[in-house]
This record gives C-alpha cells, sequence and structure tokens, in this order.
C-alpha cells in the first residue's frame, strides 16, 4: 500500500499521546481524529480540552470528542472517514467490536509498557512501584481485550534509580512514536508476523486514585521511595502534617530505627520511620505553599520531631 495515500485515523487524549500524533502527520494521511470530551481541571474547574485536541486543531486536523464511542454519531463518522487503519495512544475508551472493524488494516495500540506485563490504564506508575528495573512499548493490533492483542513490535528501556512516572512518561512518549513509524511500512505491506501474548504472564496496571498517595509508614523505605517517584507528578505522595497533607516530591533511604511513622531528622533533613529504614524528605510540598528543599522546610517546621 502507498504509504501517503493510507488513510488514518488518530485516537488519543493526554500528553503521551502527542509526539505519535506529530509524528504520523509527518509521514501519512490522517484523515481525523477521536479524543475524549473536554473536562473541568484546575482550581477553578475550567472547561479544559485534552492535549490532543489541542494539537489536532494547531495541525488542522478534523477532531471528534464523542461521550462514547459506540454512540450511532461516532461510528457514522468513522465509517464517512473511511480509514485504513486506526492508530490509538492512549485515548481512554475500550474500542467497541463495530470499530475494530472498520479498518481494512484494523487498529493498532501504542502501548507504554512490555506487554503482557502492566496491561491496562497505568503501565508507567506501576512499573516503578514495582521496582521493575526495564520496561517499554509495545505496538499491538488491538482485539476486544484489554490490551490482549498479538504483539507487532517492542522497545525494552531501562528504569533509572531516579526515574519518576513524569520522566519515564517523556521518554516512552517519543519512544512510542519513533516505534509505531519503524512498524508501519512492514505492517501495512503485509511483511510483519504478529506474536499472540503468553496470558499466564500478565499482570495489571489499574488506574491510580489520589487517596493512593498517601504513604503507609507499615511498608519498608524502600517501598516507599519507590510511591514517591511513581506517583509523581500524579497524585503526589503525602503524609500528613499539622492536620494538612505534606506532598513528598524527592526522597531517600537511609538505614536506621524509629516508630512506624515517626517524625525524626537524618543527615540534617525531615525524615519518618518505616517498617525498615527511614524516609528522608528531599523536597516537599506544606500545603497552600510552593515545594521546598527538606532543609528549608525543616527550619521552619520546629516541632517537626515530636
Amino acid at each position: 500500500m502507498d504509504m501517503p495515500s493510507t488513510r488514518i485515523i488518530f485516537m488519543g487524549s493526554p500528553e503521551f499521546a502527542l509526539p505519535t500524533l506529530r509524528k504520523l502527520t509527518e509521514l501519512y494521511r490522517v484523515v481525523g481524529v477521536v479524543t475524549q470530551p473536554d473536562r473541568p481541571a484546575g482550581r477553578g474547574r475550567k472547561l479544559t480540552p485534552p492535549p490532543v485536541k489541542t494539537l489536532a486543531q494547531a495541525l488542522g486536523l478534523v477532531c471528534i470528542q464523542p461521550q462514547r464511542l459506540r454512540h450511532p454519531q461516532a461510528i457514522s463518522q468513522l465509517h464517512t472517514w473511511n480509514p485504513d487503519l486506526i492508530v490509538v495512544a492512549a485515548f481512554g475508551q475500550i474500542l467497541p467490536p463495530e470499530v475494530l472493524d472498520i479498518p481494512l488494516h484494523g487498529c493498532l495500540n501504542v502501548h507504554a509498557s512490555l506487554l503482557p506485563r502492566w496491561r491496562g490504564a497505568a503501565p508507567i506508575p506501576h512499573a516503578i512501584l514495582n521496582g521493575d528495573s526495564e520496561t517499554g512499548i509495545t505496538i499491538m493490533r488491538m482485539d476486544e481485550g484489554l490490551d490482549t492483542g498479538p504483539i507487532l513490535n517492542q522497545s525494552v528501556i531501562p528504569i533509572q534509580a531516579d526515574d519518576t512516572t513524569g520522566s519515564l512518561h517523556d521518554r516512552l512518549a517519543h519512544l512510542g512514536a519513533e516505534l509505531l513509524i519503524e512498524t508501519l511500512p512492514a505492517y501495512l505491506a503485509g511483511k510483519l508476523q504478529s506474536q499472540p501474548q503468553d496470558d499466564s504472564q500478565a499482570t495489571y496496571a489499574p488506574l491510580l486514585k489520589k487517596e493512593d498517595g498517601c504513604l503507609d509508614f507499615t511498608r519498608p523505605a524502600e517501598e516507599l521511595e519507590r510511591r514517591v517517584r511513581a506517583f509523581h507528578p500524579w497524585p503526589g505522595a503525602f503524609t500528613m502534617w499539622q492536620n494538612t497533607p505534606l506532598k513528598i516530591l524527592k526522597a531517600h533511604v537511609v538505614s536506621g530505627k524509629a516508630r512506624l511513622g515517626e517524625r525524626v531528622v537524618a543527615q540534617g533533613l525531615p525524615a519518618l520511620g518505616t517498617a525498615k529504614g527511614l524516609l528522608v524528605l528531599d523536597e516537599v510540598q506544606p500545603a497552600g505553599k510552593k515545594s521546598m528543599s527538606g532543609g528549608a522546610f525543616l527550619l521552619g517546621a520546629r516541632d517537626w520531631i515530636q
């Protein structure tokens, strides 16, 4: 199939999807974009478009935002666009069979994990939470399951000791765009064999909730440090301090003993007792204030030590 004439619909919503959409429009004919509806965001709860909508408009692409993809109007629009291929990157809705069946070449997903590990909505934080040494991108052909389709291509990257979900997200977003573009020519030419996933190796990465950020000091410090990195930038790791949440933006582990959740000082910084070792707070954000170093926080928090 002639690549520039291949008609592609792109489906995606958050920042992760932007590099893939940009790359696709440089090399292929993107006939339409599907993204999530505008949602209230920020302190004023102002209706805010998803990042993909903003980019699509800047690129002059037609964009629709159905509440549900299976809505007859949305299905009708997809048929009108007459795609050869649908590319999905962090769209946020399951594709129903009537959508999967529309394009001649099916629907491909750019997924931010090494499937079948970390199927689901939040693969990046779960890889950090679990202490995985590596992650990557999987390009897969979608079926009706949750990230269960056959694999076309994968690319692996190491998870660094100081990686947060934010830093890993940015690397994976660009890797996803590159791997998709590398995969498409052979796939569209029918020269790429897909590999079924080994379901027995599957792990799941459900969406995070705000309350997941509350640190549990019955866990070892090493695990809590991973939580701090996995929950940055969202939902943010925190503990309670003077009846308000104290956000922990960066932390490290030292050996030492204190009661569970006990506030102590270690290496001149605020620290907390855990099931094993001390969690030392390098950077924090008290409620209603800007982020600050642990040392600066300690200067103002005279009663940190109980």
